[in-house]
């Protein structure tokens, strides 16, 4: 088995989970950017381990972070619907509505 392979599908998620936070007004666009970038980091430390040969370093990291993921994922999404709530749009531009 080679590296090649998983580094160019971990560049390639990357890639599209980057265009996708820079390109998007959408807030839930945004998180599924984030989240592309987030999977592309857990691809490499599981790749990498693998290669390396220590396996349970890297899936310890990964599992980190598919935790980091989730747990930012029902936060922003709490965020999402709070802000849809208060101005019926998840246009991020329009995102001043809970400023104190």
């Amino acid at each position: 088995m080679m590296l090649t392979p998983f580094l160019m599908i971990s560049i390639l998620l990357f890639c599209l989970g980057l265009y996708n936070v820079i390109t998007r007004k959408n807030a839930v666009g945004l998180l599924i950017g984030v989240e592309l970038i987030l999977n592309a980091s857990a691809i490499n430390f599981a790749t990498f381990a693998h290669f390396n040969g220590n396996e349970v370093g890297g899936n310890i990291f990964t599992l980190f972070i598919i935790v980091l993921a989730a747990a930012e994922a029902a936060v922003a999404l709490a965020i999402v619907v709070s802000i849809y709530k208060q101005g019926q749009s998840i246009d991020t531009t329009q995102a001043t509505v809970l400023r104190g």
